[in-house]
């Protein structure tokens, strides 16, 4: 955690994917500052994938990022799931823990998409209680991330970004924001992405994630497989002057580049830091 403690230093970090291991046994690259594992991807190995994250452990601060957590869905988060994940937060001692403010199915069917929910007063409640009892396991902050939709829910009463600064307010949880995200949707359902942002309060937001997405011309995909594109760099531009030295994490799932690619957005990413 050590590089994390000057505060003029803007904190970017990048995903940890398989394609690279073989990079990451050369030695530490030196333009990276943490790291962000797929939770999932961990939890029932003791491998090889299991030997390259304890050694980026022990080089760079760490966050598990879950994909499968499912807090509002129809059912209790599986106690088989989260001993899994606290076991592997004591081994690892992640500086941030985080899922997705969504549903992903239920325990016997995992759909694997990030499915987004109403916002109202009836998902907040549930969702409430599940955060706390999450957070009361792990003992540890959890926060959530606002994800990539292609339609709106007409049962929704609240913008999502009231929604979510009340759920940290009234659980302690905390917000990764997903600037490319904002991006997507304020152009799939038109709105504005910078009126998004005012509404957002700073003081929860904890990590921001940047990432690519594909123009399918009638709309934005999420794909994660490129650059963040202009548009998304001068929103993140926006929100660092809201509050500065985010943790921000480059995401690039898809054609996925080599990781000396990936080390020319983090450069860029600390270029554009206050």
């Amino acid at each position: 955690m050590e590089k994390f403690l000057n505060p003029n230093i803007s904190k970017v970090g990048v995903g940890l994917r398989h394609t690279h291991f073989p990079y990451f046994e050369s030695g530490p690259p030196p333009n990276v500052d943490f790291f962000e594992a797929i939770t999932e991807n961990f939890l029932n190995t003791r491998g090889r994938p299991f030997t390259i994250i304890e050694k980026i452990r022990s080089d760079y601060p760490l966050a598990l990022h879950g994909v499968s957590l499912s807090l509002a869905g129809e059912e209790d988060p599986p106690l088989d799931y989260l001993k899994k994940v606290k076991s592997l937060i004591a081994i690892l001692d992640p500086f941030l823990i985080s899922d997705h403010l969504c549903w992903t199915g239920g325990s016997a069917h995992n759909l694997h998409n990030l499915l987004p929910i109403p916002f109202n007063l009836e998902t907040k409640l549930l969702l409430l209680g599940r955060i706390k009892k999450v957070q009361d396991f792990y003992q540890r902050e959890v926060l959530i991330e606002n994800v990539s939709a292609y339609f709106t829910l007409n049962s929704s009463t609240e913008e999502e970004s009231d929604f979510m600064n009340d759920l940290c307010k009234k659980s302690g949880c905390g917000i990764l924001l997903d600037i490319n995200n904002i991006f997507v949707n304020s152009v799939n359902q038109d709105f504005n992405p910078y009126e998004y942002l005012d509404r957002v309060n700073f003081s929860y937001v904890k990590q921001i994630h940047l990432a690519g997405h594909s123009d399918l011309g009638d709309y934005l995909f999420d794909t994660h497989s490129r650059a963040p594109s202009d548009k998304v760099w001068d929103l993140y531009r926006y929100a660092l002057a809201k509050k500065n030295n985010i943790p921000t994490l480059i995401e690039w799932d898809e054609d996925i580049p080599p990781f000396q690619r990936l080390e020319e957005e983090v450069k860029k990413a600390k270029r554009n830091g206050f």
